[in-house]
């Protein structure tokens, strides 16, 4: 039970961090017993730092016997708890994928009331509102879609030395390849031709006389 002399202060780990309120009547030895079951540290392997002045102080040259009013505690200060066993031993608390859970099984879940499945049912949500499109339906308009956008049949992007073409490499706001504006052309592909040109010079004559 706590009372009027109890001073509040913030206690420290690698995997926590809480107020507490200490006794000054205590002794470091009781305080390291109070301290297990909140770091989940070994009262055997707690090494305890006071902060004063911006620096901790280490408390390891203390005797266990030592009352906790010779610690010069104050409110809020900061009381940190260090783990001294190897870290192979020491129980990693924010590892969840070594906590045992419980996986309940796919037809247990289907049959309960009080799930999300359970209330996507009642709302007709998804897959289960009777009005929405199938698989197929949504393929088939998915391809209507693009072909409305693109154009039936294979298309090629091709970005533009010059400003020539007539897109940024997208199409109705659906982005294909990068280009800067009206570098961007869309061809069939039997229109391309593939090959090393050397490029064109605006002041070279074409003309033979």
């Amino acid at each position: 039970m706590a009372s009027s002399q109890d001073i509040p202060v913030l206690v420290i780990s690698d995997n926590s961090r809480s107020e507490r309120r200490v006794s000054p009547a205590w002794i470091i030895a009781q305080l390291k017993t109070k301290l297990e079951p909140i770091t989940g540290i070994p009262v055997s392997s707690q090494g305890l730092s006071l902060r004063v002045s911006g620096s901790l102080q280490s408390l390891q040259q203390l005797p266990d016997t030592t009352p906790l009013s010779r610690l010069g505690l104050y409110e809020y200060a900061e009381l940190h708890v260090s783990d001294s066993r190897p870290a192979g031993l020491r129980e990693n608390f924010t590892d969840v994928s070594a906590v045992a859970k419980y996986e309940m099984p796919k037809q247990e879940y289907e049959t309960r009331t009080d799930s999300v499945l359970a209330w996507k049912k009642a709302q007709k949500l998804g897959r289960f509102d009777p009005d929405a499109p199938g698989l197929e339906e949504q393929k088939i308009n998915a391809i209507r879609r693009e072909i409305e956008d693109r154009g039936a049949g294979a298309w090629i992007g091709i970005a533009l030395d010059e400003p020539t073409g007539k897109n940024d490499g997208s199409i109705n706001g659906v982005r294909y390849f990068e280009c800067p504006s009206k570098h961007g052309v869309f061809i069939r592909p039997e229109r391309v031709e593939v090959g090393d040109f050397p490029v064109a010079d605006d002041l070279d004559d074409d003309e033979e006389f």
